[in-house]
């Protein structure tokens, strides 16, 4: 199946402890159907001193469940979700379907 979210696109978390938030993804794993989004879902690691780091206590973003995640409407920035079409010349590209507007492209 094609994907409806990827890595750049902004996403609004649907329920969880960060439910309302919005951020950018930063990577997507879809073997795990998981997803990092930019201050979402923040955890605290205890991470070893190493010659190249610091040690000391890191927050850092956790995956998100992709069924936790909703596209952003480009108009309005409110959940939406995802359809595909073809362009004229072809191209398969990604429409909300709240507004109807194109994703990428």
């Amino acid at each position: 199946m094609a994907a409806k979210i990827k890595k750049g696109d902004t996403v609004v978390v649907l329920t969880g402890r960060d439910k309302g938030k919005s951020g950018e993804v930063i990577r997507v794993m879809p073997k795990e159907n998981r997803a990092l989004v930019r201050g979402v879902n923040q955890v605290k690691r205890h991470q070893r001193q190493t010659q190249t780091q610091e040690g000391g206590i890191v927050v850092k973003e956790a995956p998100v469940h992709l069924s936790n995640l909703a596209l952003a409407d480009p108009t309005d920035g409110k959940p939406t979700r995802v359809g595909f079409r073809f362009q004229d010349d072809g191209t398969k590209v990604r429409f909300a379907k709240r507004s109807g507007d194109l994703i990428d492209g």
